[in-house]
């Protein structure tokens, strides 16, 4: 191992989620308590917190207000959708960066968010490699798409996945109190991997779940999903149905374009999703007569600290703590990522580290085999998956009754002489 003295930065990115504060803690205690980091700083809205020399100094911070960031949702240093470009294309953006970690003797780097996340901190780190300057580059996953290439799940997924299904409970027995007939649709995120709406199945195995769920992993049918929806409804008088935003026709239209031409794009050209359930819920309403009731989770799916997994608030810590000890333990270039074993048939999360070009920007699927003969649910595969990771109740701090959420002093940060 070779000793490196020297500050870092730690950033988030990408869509926020009920853990990544956690991550981000794990990182910044481990990070304040090694000698090795002489300075933790903070880059407020990710790379262009970089970029805009927009730092703070985390060790200004009280310790006993940072460790509320374990349990805060969102990103409590603010998150961007920045899109670095090739640095054989246009490298200003990397000159800026290696301006600005001179600037500090920034020697690690540490980046915290999803594919695109992960893309970022790719780039930045062979760059660094390139031009001859020692820093050290973790990526600390977050999505609670669950997409990234090579570790079992992602940090965030477990917490999205419980409230999702404790969701979908609450609402199917809404749905069905009445004596007259109803049908709803349940709208969840998830572009092109169908993991958060797979959780709705973890209602089902708890009694109270839905009559038919639809994954992006495989093409949707309207008319066949209509015809499916009018004989449960015919037979039962209630339908409950999830779905994922991204589901898609044979050609790869999404279904919620149906109803509205030209999507808009983000900075990194995703369409952006939504209105699935309206769009669905007038369809149905126009097929069969029936109420029809639209519910779109939408944000609620990644800020519900309150219905987080213990399990995964302590994962996503380790997952910030292990990217700092593996830096300074001389290793770069990785992300940190979870390897699943079983000891006396019980559950076991271990660290294990991957390559950022493997995992950038490659999107890992729900594997079709756990999707169920008829495309319309989940086999017992995924319920194994999914149901070790939702344990365990969040310990979230409260006042009056309320979440006590953190509340930085983003103090700017200075050079150190």
């Amino acid at each position: 191992m070779s000793q490196l003295k020297g500050a870092c930065i730690i950033g988030q990115s990408g869509g926020p989620s009920a853990v990544i504060n956690a991550s981000a803690y794990g990182a910044i205690k481990t990070a304040l308590e090694n000698p090795d980091i002489t300075q933790v700083l903070g880059a407020l809205h990710g790379i262009k917190g970089v970029l805009d020399d927009d730092l703070i100094d985390m060790g200004k911070e009280d310790p006993t207000e940072l460790a509320y960031m374990k349990y805060t949702p969102s990103s409590a240093l603010g998150s961007c959708r920045y899109k670095l470009a090739d640095p054989d294309e246009d490298d200003t953006d990397y000159k800026r960066i290696l301006e600005i970690f001179k600037k500090y003797n920034v020697r690690y780097f540490f980046y915290n968010g999803g594919n695109d996340s992960m893309d970022t901190c790719n780039k930045i780190s062979k760059f660094m490699l390139k031009n001859g300057y020692e820093c050290r580059v973790m990526g600390i996953p977050k999505t609670i798409d669950n997409d990234l290439y090579g570790t079992d799940h992602c940090p965030g997924f477990a917490s999205a996945a419980k409230y999702i299904a404790t969701s979908v409970m609450e609402v199917y027995r809404d749905s069905t109190v009445y004596d007259t007939g109803m049908i709803t649709v349940v709208e969840c995120m998830g572009r092109h991997a169908g993991w958060l709406t797979a959780a709705a199945a973890l209602a089902g195995f708890a009694g109270d779940g839905a009559d038919l769920i639809y994954l992006p992993e495989k093409d949707f049918d309207l008319a066949a999903f209509t015809e499916k929806v009018k004989a449960i409804y015919a037979r039962q008088k209630k339908c409950l149905v999830v779905v994922s935003e991204g589901i898609h026709d044979k050609d790869g239209k999404f279904i919620s374009e149906y109803g509205s031409a030209n999507a808009a794009k983000d900075a990194f050209g995703h369409t952006q999703l939504g209105g699935l359930a309206s769009f669905l819920a007038n369809h149905l309403k126009a097929e069969t007569g029936a109420k029809v009731r639209g519910i779109e989770l939408s944000l609620l799916q990644r800020c519900a600290a309150h219905c987080a997994s213990q399990t995964d608030i302590d994962e996503s810590f380790s997952a910030g703590k292990a990217a700092v000890e593996n830096a300074v333990a001389g290793i770069t270039d990785k992300m940190v990522g979870f390897e699943r074993t079983y000891v006396d048939g019980k559950y076991v999360c271990n660290i294990k580290l991957f390559n950022l070009t493997d995992v950038a920007n490659t999107e890992k699927k729900v594997p079709v085999e756990w999707i169920n003969e008829t495309g319309d649910g989940l086999t017992q595969d995924f319920i194994d998956y999914a149901l070790p990771l939702i344990q365990g109740e969040t310990q979230l701090p409260k006042e009056n009754s309320l979440p006590r959420f953190v509340r930085l002093a983003k103090v700017k940060a200075e050079p150190m002489a």
